[in-house]
């Protein structure tokens, strides 16, 4: 299938209201408790299930592209089109009571980002996107990222625990922080991935390091990052793919100082 831009826009409308269904059990459910132990001390609360089989019989539904979802999985990743479903991100604020939890949407094709949806439904904001770009929030056109030094950046970076082992261990997230802290002019933990990318998108961060693999993390952020003019790599400087170990985003000059900070720290092996 080809998609035009006016097939995006089309396609972005529909899962908008798909979307905006969903926030309803998303506020009612606030501060529901775990419901599916996950790996580690993750979990799922009864609201991401129950919102994920909401979205995804009403994307299929209306779209006829199938989703793949972070609770249930589904359509294969590799799909030509194919949605790519996180209804909770952040679910450790969710069921604390934080605000900082999002619903996260995006469409991939054949491996790309195409358009991206992220709702923050605590504080009534949607960001929305295709491709060729603008972002949107609440459906007003944003202006393209500005030049920006790390300096005056405002900067996400993931939650961990310092003794935690994987393929990025805390003692080398720690040694990034350390880094970072000394050239950018804040950080900030929200806790949710998606959040971090949709605020660099729209230049309330500058920019925003994952250290997660998840695709469902970081699909709808790239897409809403790359249609302001930001770039998405992993912690080594090649592009985001669905199969990424880790994404590096922000305004290109602001992208391009954190790598290289990123860089200097060394193998995550090392630390």
């Amino acid at each position: 299938m080809v998609l035009d831009a006016a097939d995006l826009e089309g396609l972005v409308a529909e899962a908008t209201i798909i979307l905006d269904a969903a926030a309803k059990p998303f506020v009612a459910g606030h501060r529901a408790q775990s419901a599916v132990a996950k790996v580690g001390n993750d979990f799922a609360t009864e609201v991401d299930l129950a919102i994920e089989r909401q979205v995804v019989q009403a994307l299929e539904a209306a779209t006829g592209i199938g989703v793949h979802g972070e609770e249930f999985g589904g359509a294969p990743i590799d799909s030509h089109l194919v949605w790519v479903l996180d209804p909770i991100d952040g679910t450790f604020n969710y069921a604390a009571g934080l605000p900082t939890a999002a619903i996260l949407l995006g469409l991939l094709r054949d491996g790309v980002p195409v358009a991206g949806l992220t709702w923050l439904p605590f504080t009534d904001v949607r960001y929305t996107a295709i491709v060729e770009g603008p972002l949107y929030a609440n459906g007003i056109a944003q202006p393209a990222l500005k030049p920006a030094a790390l300096s005056d950046s405002i900067v996400g970076i993931g939650t961990f625990n310092v003794d935690s082992r994987g393929t990025f261990p805390g003692h080398y997230r720690m040694a990034v922080m350390a880094q970072l802290s000394r050239r950018c002019s804040r950080m900030r933990m929200h806790g949710s991935t998606g959040i971090d990318l949709a605020y660099t998108g729209a230049g309330v961060l500058g920019g925003a390091i994952s250290f997660g693999h998840h695709v469902w993390d970081h699909a709808a952020g790239v897409a809403l990052i790359r249609a302001a003019g930001g770039v998405v790599t992993d912690l080594t400087g090649d592009d985001w793919t669905p199969t990424s170990r880790s994404a590096l985003a922000g305004e290109p000059s602001v992208h391009a100082q954190i790598l290289e900070i990123v860089t200097a720290v060394g193998a995550p092996g090392d630390h």
